[in-house]
């Protein structure tokens, strides 16, 4: 029986503590639960074997409580395939106030969710050490310079230690074979004990580590690729050693298999070097993440211009960047106006003119002119460490497939044992009846061929590849399980405002009556809507000063709620608003009715102009689509999935504007809260649904959703709701993360499928006595080398 004990918030009363006992108590495996209300900690007992503290936490979390937990992220070096990663979460989950651990074999990383309180992250990373491998705290270890060129450096010296000394053994071997007989091949390497000089520091010192890989395994009740390896090297080396000295003395020429065991290690060798090099490729996108972080900040304090480190900059510090710049942290623009590189940011390669009153964000490069900013986020704080954050959560992340790897993992190397044991009798007793050496070779060559590296390598560094490629275009996957959901979505819904739309009104059309002039009516228009606080005034007087029109002084200005504005300009009273506006005045707009419905019918709002006691002319208003909107909606209908539109306008404007994009299906008239009900209702008949907004109002439909895509040109607080970010304020993002996921997923299924193909043909070929082990070491170390190499054309996706 095991206890768990986590801080719950969002309990308001004994109600709340009731309904959290009853809950968790019905659940299978849970002995007791009791809820503390005024401590806000919840203490379970549980039977660990039916129920995970996960599950449990997931509980709680489900019927709409918050759970206190702490992560930890750490280092782990010393594990050989999946099984190894496997052991790891399973020794940690056993861990009274262990949540959940999850190990990243590719990226030699492991996330722990742990209560503090009842374990420590020493606790942790002395758990991991009692298994036989090496933990340290990741930011830690992130200060030590080129920590994976060094392991990579360690790994060369060792390769080109053992080539040395097997290359003479790989030598002799070739010169037994009958189409080799033309080989010269020296006397004295073919002595018994000149190859036990030359294979005994291969076994011995460069295998060390297969050895003790091995025992820790077998220590703690499990086995890995270590125990097949040192199995098969050994038997043959031993064998040889045994050979060795009973022919001493007796003249006869002994059967020795010492190049067999020195040359698998320097194969596996091989191929853990070039699969070191290409795991520190598929962690490119965070180093190079990283690495777009200016040093220094010149910032002005005491009216004095210094250059001071990065990490010494504070909020409300004023920093001058210079033409050609980075920009070093988030920030206002307070001066200057200048054009931003922000393709880090987005991916977009077209730059941002910024002026005063404009963010700025760190890393973006600075073009043509000199910017005065104010500090406003530093640190960890700043869009490029939360982008970082991201991408690390997602590399380190598991996708739902990878358990299925991580099952099988689990029990193979205990099968393939068994396996290995009766080729040997079946070659011994039955096939080659007291051959012990053909038999002895088979069995290598089980144990060699069957090594589980490329299954465990197969899920993760698709993940880390295919996420690092869509940072790089500014598509931020919150986790692995995205990466795989998002694949299987068939519905997408699109908020309207913000997200469709540019979200902010813009004039679309001027229709002057009599002889007015279009110019003179939105000069008109425009002053006497600039005292004006709304949205639709605003984009009237941004029209104005987009053709350059001077905007007048107005006297006697008011504003009428729902009708409109009124004011005098000149001795002339004008008049902008709404047709009970003009009625109210005695203004007769019957030649104006059917041009406002043609209007309204599109989507826009429509205001008649009024001067003096004349109409002169109608002005409409919309939040205009975007441009990309159409062409987005054409491609995700050319990929299979049924698009929605969302809006709290009416259906007939939410129509109108839902026809720009191409899309069909349209809910208008929805409230905030309505949303998320829509999208359940979506659920319901069975469809997987990703919603995509920009608000704080689309929060409660981006959490419901099966994916949840917020445009980062949104609120932190929709960023923080979705499960995809995309930097762009760009819809065509969608479609983009839509191939992205489909093409990660099937470069898992490619990895799975000759991961699973390899050991399938590679085991019944060898226990048949088809393969030599030399070749089965040379196998096994390409396979590993390909699962790995195939993720990584992920990084070189164009969409």
């Amino acid at each position: 029986m095991k206890e768990v004990r986590f801080q719950v918030t969002g309990m308001s009363c004994a109600a709340c503590s009731a309904r959290i006992e009853k809950v968790l108590g019905k659940m299978d495996g849970v002995e007791e639960a009791n809820v503390n209300l005024a401590t806000e900690t919840t203490t379970v007992q549980y039977d660990s074997k039916r129920v995970a503290a996960q599950d449990i936490k997931e509980k709680v979390e489900k019927i709409g409580y918050g759970v206190v937990t702490n992560q930890a992220n750490l280092i782990i070096s010393g594990m050989s395939c999946a099984a190894c990663a496997t052991r790891i979460e399973k020794g940690l989950a056993k861990m009274d106030g262990v949540i959940g651990a999850n190990v990243n074999l590719a990226l030699e990383e492991g996330t722990i969710e742990y209560i503090r309180g009842q374990v420590s992250e020493r606790d942790l990373i002395a758990r991991i050490e009692k298994l036989g491998y090496e933990a340290s705290l990741k930011e830690k270890a992130e200060k030590e310079d080129n920590l994976r060129e060094k392991a990579i450096k360690k790994q060369q010296r060792k390769f080109i230690f053992s080539a040395i000394l097997a290359f003479p053994l790989l030598w002799t071997m070739f010169g037994h074979f009958s189409f080799t007989s033309w080989m010269y091949v020296p006397d004295f390497l073919m002595n018994p004990w000149v190859q036990l000089l030359l294979a005994t520091p291969v076994q011995f010192i460069i295998g060390w580590q297969f050895y003790s890989g091995a025992y820790k395994a077998l220590r703690n009740g499990s086995a890995n690729m270590d125990v097949l390896v040192a199995l098969g090297t050994s038997a043959a080396y031993f064998y040889s050693l045994y050979e060795a000295i009973r022919s001493a003395g007796h003249g006869h020429h002994p059967a020795l298999y010492f190049e067999t065991s020195a040359i698998l290690i320097t194969l596996i060798l091989l191929g853990k070097l070039f699969e070191a090099k290409a795991k520190g490729r598929s962690s490119a996108a965070i180093k190079k993440l990283m690495g777009l972080q200016p040093k220094t900040a010149t910032i002005l304090r005491e009216n004095e211009e210094l250059t001071v480190p990065l990490e010494e900059v504070q909020v409300g510090d004023l920093i001058y960047v210079r033409p050609g710049e980075k920009i070093p942290v988030d920030g206002k623009v307070i001066e200057g106006a200048s054009s931003i590189d922000e393709s880090m940011l987005t991916g977009e390669s077209i730059p941002v003119d910024k002026q005063p009153g404009d963010l700025v964000y760190g890393a973006t490069i600075n073009h043509n002119s000199y910017l005065k900013i104010k500090a406003v986020k530093i640190g960890k704080e700043t869009a490029l460490a939360q982008i970082i954050k991201v991408v690390e959560q997602a590399q380190g992340s598991k996708a739902p497939i990878q358990r299925m790897a991580d099952k099988i993992s689990g029990i193979f190397v205990p099968i393939v044992v068994g396996i290995a044991v009766l080729t040997f009798f079946a070659w011994y007793f039955i096939v080659s009846p007291g051959d012990f050496s053909e038999a002895l070779e088979n069995t290598i060559a089980v144990l060699v061929i069957a090594c589980p590296c490329a299954l465990g390598l197969a899920t993760p560094t698709s993940i880390m590849a295919g996420s690092g490629r869509s940072a790089e275009l500014g598509i931020l996957f919150k986790g692995g399980e995205y990466l795989e959901t998002f694949q299987q979505i068939d519905t997408i819904i699109f908020d309207k405002t913000g997200t469709l739309t540019h979200g902010k009104p813009a004039l679309t059309d001027i229709h002057v009556l009599g002889q007015w002039d279009e110019e003179e009516v939105l000069q008109l228009a425009a002053s006497v809507e600039r005292p004006s606080e709304h949205p639709l005034a605003k984009a009237i007087v941004e029209a104005a000063n987009e053709r350059q029109l001077e905007t007048l002084a107005v006297t006697s200005f008011e504003a009428i709620p729902g009708y409109g504005v009124m004011g005098m300009l000149d001795g002339r009273q004008i008049r902008i608003g709404t047709r009970r506006f003009m009625q109210r005045a005695h203004l007769s707009i019957d030649q104006n009715v059917s041009l406002m419905t043609e209007l309204e019918s599109a989507g826009k709002t429509a205001m008649i102009v009024a001067i003096d006691e004349e109409i002169a002319g109608v002005i409409a208003v919309a939040d205009t689509i975007k441009e990309s909107s159409a062409s987005a909606v054409k491609k995700l209908q050319a990929q299979g999935i049924d698009v929605w539109m969302i809006s709290g306008d009416n259906q007939q404007t939410a129509e109108a504007i839902a026809k720009q994009a191409g899309i069909m299906n349209v809910i208008g008239e929805v409230l905030p809260e309505g949303k998320a009900d829509e999208v359940r209702k979506l659920q319901a008949q069975g469809k997987k649904v990703a919603m995509v907004g920009d608000g704080i109002n689309d929060a409660p439909a981006l959490a419901l959703a099966d994916i949840g895509i917020a445009i980062g040109t949104g609120t932190d607080v929709a960023m923080e709701a979705a499960d995809i970010t995309l930097m762009k304020g760009d819809v065509q993002g969608v479609s983009d993360a839509l191939n992205i996921s489909r093409q990660t997923m099937k470069n898992i299924k490619q990895n799975l499928f000759w991961a699973f193909g390899y050991n399938t043909l590679g085991i019944p070929i060898a226990v048949s006595g088809l393969l030599a082990p030399w070749l089965a070491g040379a196998a096994m170390a390409f396979s590993s080398v390909s699962v790995v190499l195939n993720a990584l054309r992920l990084q070189r996706l164009k969409l």
